[in-house]
């Protein structure tokens, strides 16, 4: 036997034997991908020992339920994951959970698991590196970007959505590897697909080379061949799934579910090794994998080969200061669509941040997210991803992940449903991506109810770990901004199309910091009207009207409810005085108001089509409507 086909025996037995101890797990790609997994092994360039240098190459798991093979590769390469650690595969509280975390295994690059993820993932880590390239020089990033996918990442829509921006974009540093064989849950692939993924990925500017994924010379050649590529390239790797299993090898049944102890041992046996012993590696095999030493030359080297202004230069990228960014000021009473006002204070960023770039999904001039004078990638800040909003949002979630970069993508609040899985992902992940989303309401006006998104806020403040700021105005935008920065977590900005007017600069009572605040205050009130957005104004002017009818109100403002919500309970008793009766006002479900409201003032339809201030006006949101309502429910 020889040492390549004990390496990837030996793999394939510890995803086994993990996946039957768990008594949970997929089996079977873990056990077809095993040669591929040995032989890319020679190839890669990493550090168990520096896990984040910066020229590492990125390997990432678009399938990640094959976990199984990611855990046992780390171990073998020396990644700060035991033999214990693989016992406890899919426990409770274990560092090997059923799909990979980032931020909770040592090793793992990006959370993937939802089909398709993955390769959006390493479209984005390669387009990071591309633009590092640009500003760092290719001596000092010359790394590759590898990604492992199956046949339902190909059926996912994000994956052609990705993997053509790769293609445009001629990502050269780029290898996916498609583990073609031919099964899914239901069984052959031909009940459902029958696409020509050669043609396909040709069509889109891709090298394809096919494989026996079994032959490690064709493997070898392959990788070869890749790193020497000048566009991207899709490695075709024809392979029986569960490879190596007793009897069970190429059927869809070694997909989601144990072998079982008979068959394993059987496999074992067929393969020369002992049927009794489980996760057994054997010296030979743990030398050749371990990464530990030439990992550590690796990054002495490229150490080394920096000079002081490289170190400088990257120094600049990886500690962003925020502190030097010198935002716009807005005159007080003026009218400013918070997409404009965003606008200004991207650029803002831009100008002081040298890794703050973004783009949007074909919505640039609506979202108002351009930055001026500064390029377009892969030499400028400005990235244009056409109209696909799935791809964007997980491509830059990898970029924001890649060491480097602050990275914001944009649409129209109404598509952000197009990149939910993704947004869900940055959530999960806690990555740092800014959301921008504009066109926040029924004031998208004449597109209508298609265009008018009305559950969305309520969908993502439902979401955990995410931040969604919609400032009232231009200052409370700055202010959301500030706070957005300093957070670990996605942030989303959603913003308005039409004017809104800047109030006075006077936050007497609270900061945006906090998520919510007391923006007028009257002692003895009655009342407390929260609202955010476009519809604060209406609060503010709503509660004038209401005080000539002798009840007083305290407003507050709520840039963020994500925020208010984490406050403890003397701020928030601080902000909403539990004396009075409190309404909310939101041109939106606002549902997640009824934590604090006793009434809310929402929508209960989609919209409308017609110019924006008739829709306001026929949705119930003008001060004589809102005003009538309040002392009505104050009557009962």
């Amino acid at each position: 036997m020889s040492l390549l086909q004990k390496q990837a025996d030996t793999i394939r037995f510890l995803a086994a034997d993990m996946v039957q101890k768990a008594n949970s797990g997929h089996p079977g790609a873990p056990m077809g991908l095993a040669d591929i997994a040995t032989v890319l092994s020679t190839h890669l360039n990493i550090s168990p020992t520096n896990s984040k240098w910066l020229n590492r190459d990125r390997l990432v798991f678009s399938g990640g339920h094959a976990s199984a093979l990611i855990y046992s590769l780390l171990h073998l390469w020396g990644f700060d994951l035991s033999i214990d650690d693989m016992k406890q595969f899919r426990q409770t509280h274990s560092l090997t959970p059923g799909h990979p975390e980032f931020g909770h295994t040592h090793g793992i690059e990006i959370t993937t698991g939802p089909l398709g993820q993955g390769i959006a993932n390493a479209v984005g880590f390669s387009m990071a590196s591309k633009y590092a390239q640009n500003v760092l020089g290719k001596d000092v990033i010359n790394h590759k970007v590898y990604c492992f996918c199956g046949d339902g990442d190909l059926q996912e829509g994000l994956s052609y959505e990705a993997t053509s921006t790769a293609g445009h974009q001629k990502l050269d540093n780029l290898v996916i590897i498609y583990d073609s064989n031919n099964i899914t849950i239901e069984g052959d692939t031909s009940i459902a697909w029958d696409e020509d993924v050669v043609t396909r990925f040709k069509a889109i500017n891709f090298e394809v080379i096919e494989i026996d994924g079994h032959n490690f010379e064709e493997i070898e050649a392959a990788f070869v061949q890749a790193k020497a590529a000048t566009k991207p390239v899709l490695i075709k790797a024809n392979t029986a799934i569960g490879k190596g299993a007793a009897t069970m090898e190429g059927s869809h049944h070694t997909h989601g579910a144990p072998l079982g102890d008979d068959e394993i041992a059987a496999s074992k046996v067929n393969a020369g090794f002992d049927p009794l012993e489980k996760f057994v590696i054997s010296s030979d095999v743990k030398a050749a994998f371990d990464k530990t030493k030439s990992g550590q030359d690796l990054v002495s080297a490229w150490d080394t080969s920096l000079n002081a202004e490289d170190k400088a230069k990257i120094k600049t990228y990886t500690n962003p200061d925020f502190s030097s960014i010198e935002y716009p000021s807005f005159e007080a009473d003026t009218s400013v669509a918070t997409r404009d006002s965003n606008h200004k204070i991207l650029n803002a960023i831009a100008a002081a941040i040298p890794g703050f770039m973004g783009g949007s999904a074909d919505l640039a001039p609506s979202n108002k997210t351009e930055l001026k004078g500064m390029g377009d990638y892969p030499h400028g800040k400005n990235l244009h991803f056409g109209i696909k909003e799935h791809a964007m949002a997980s491509i830059c979630n990898a970029m924001n992940l890649y060491g480097l970069f602050r990275v914001f993508s944009a649409t129209f609040f109404v598509f952000s449903d197009y990149l939910k899985p993704a947004a869900r992902i940055a959530a999960l992940a806690s990555i740092p991506q800014h959301f921008v989303w504009t066109h926040d309401s029924i004031g998208v006006g004449e597109d209508g109810p298609t265009h008018q998104p009305i559950e969305h806020l309520s969908q993502f403040r439902a979401l955990p770990n995410f931040y969604v700021f919609r400032p009232a105005d231009a200052t409370e935008n700055v202010e959301s901004w500030k706070k957005a920065l300093t957070l670990n977590a996605p942030s989303a900005f959603v913003c308005s199309r039409q004017g809104l007017k800047v109030l006075k600069n006077e936050r007497a009572f609270g900061n945006v910091e906090n998520g919510a605040y007391l923006l007028k205050k009257r002692d003895n009130a009655s009342i407390t009207i929260m609202a955010s957005g476009s519809e604060l104004m209406l609060a503010l002017q709503t509660s004038c009207e209401l005080e000539k009818e002798g009840v007083l109100a305290n407003v507050v403002s709520v840039p963020c409810y994500d925020l208010f919500i984490e406050q403890d309970k003397e701020y928030i008793s601080s902000v909403i005085d539990k004396n009075t009766k409190v309404f909310a006002i939101e041109a939106g479900r606002a549902l997640e108001y009824y934590r604090f409201a006793d009434v809310v003032y929402g929508m209960d339809t989609f919209g409308a089509s017609g110019p924006a201030p008739e829709l306001f006006e026929h949705f119930g949101f003008t001060v004589p409507s809102i005003k009538a309502k309040i002392l009505a429910d104050l009557k009962d």
